[in-house]
């Protein structure tokens, strides 16, 4: 059983400074199919994730991770859109998440190697990290994220500005990760992706919630003004 889930945002807000970032946000993330957000930029997505990986506090009302007010990140990872490759080699990056991750020193090197064929970089070992292709990078920050083992892995747009064969490699690790029973909880601006992946759907607009069910629902027949408008491909503002 998750250590995590379900993670319960109630009446919750953010704010920074004069901009509200979240408002009033009502959400529960628990096992299950992913959970897909989508929204125009600017919509609340990436805070969303933020906060409900704790790196975020909340302004107005609670968030809580398995009925807890305090927990700590231990079973939980966050993927960023653009993530940071550490000037070392493939496998130098893998092992240095194995060691924040707790993972003894003798189960790393086979660890890595699990990792690496997980996800389609195995004969990467000793290539510099930063010198991997945008799609290569998101497979290498997958893998560090899985080195926690999680429960809950966060992606913020994960695919966003890959070519279509990478887009596909992505696609299909998040669904060999959500078969194993992680929970995927993952922000998008492809309709068509949240369609292939999503068993839920969470559509914001201005910090706030205005579409939120099974898939097929929301991008089908969305209820609100907003969400039928953005499904149609107008612009939200």
């Amino acid at each position: 059983m998750s250590g995590d889930l379900p993670i319960v945002f109630t009446g919750l807000g953010v704010r920074r400074g004069g901009t509200v970032m979240l408002n009033d946000v009502d959400l529960v993330l628990d096992r299950g199919a992913p959970t897909v957000l989508i929204g125009p930029n600017g919509s609340g997505k990436t805070t969303l994730l933020r906060t409900a990986m704790g790196l975020v506090r909340p302004s107005t009302g609670s968030i809580t991770w398995a009925g807890s007010t305090e927990s700590q990140p231990l079973r939980r990872a966050l993927v960023f859109q653009r993530p940071v490759m550490l000037r070392r080699s493939v496998e130098a990056n893998l092992r240095f998440a194995l060691a924040t991750a707790g993972v003894e020193r003798s189960a790393r090197t086979r660890r890595v190697a699990e990792l690496l064929a997980l996800v389609g970089l195995s004969g990467f070992e000793r290539r510099p990290a930063r010198r991997l292709s945008g799609g290569e990078r998101q497979r290498l920050a997958l893998a560090r994220a899985l080195a926690r083992d999680p429960d809950v892995l966060l992606l913020d747009e994960p695919t966003a500005s890959l070519d279509p064969a990478a887009t596909q490699a992505i696609e299909d690790l998040i669904r060999g990760v959500g078969a194993k029973g992680v929970k995927i909880v993952m922000s998008t601006h492809d309709l068509g992706e949240a369609a292939r992946l999503a068993g839920d759907v969470v559509m914001m607009h201005r910090g706030t919630i205005v579409e939120s069910g099974r898939a097929a629902d929301v991008l089908q027949r969305p209820a609100s003004e907003e969400g039928q408008r953005f499904i149609a491909g107008q612009l939200l503002v």
